[in-house]
């Protein structure tokens, strides 16, 4: 009987295994997702930050 219980332990079912395999899924997207969205994030504040400097840049080759 003690057997029979560790056979059946050592293999879970397949819907088991499915499940486990969807949440892996599941939370490498959203990781990948939200990598994805630092990454742009911090490329808008380079953008912006670029755009800043231009324009004291321009006004001050202008105005001075």
């Amino acid at each position: 009987m003690a057997r029979e219980l560790e056979q059946r332990r050592s293999r879970p079912p397949i819907l088991r295994k499915a499940a486990a395999a969807l949440v892996l899924v599941a939370a490498a997207a959203l990781v990948i997702h939200l990598v994805i969205g630092l990454v742009v994030a911090v490329f808008w504040i380079a953008v912006v930050a670029a755009a800043v400097v231009a324009v004291l840049w321009a006004l001050k080759t202008l105005v001075w």
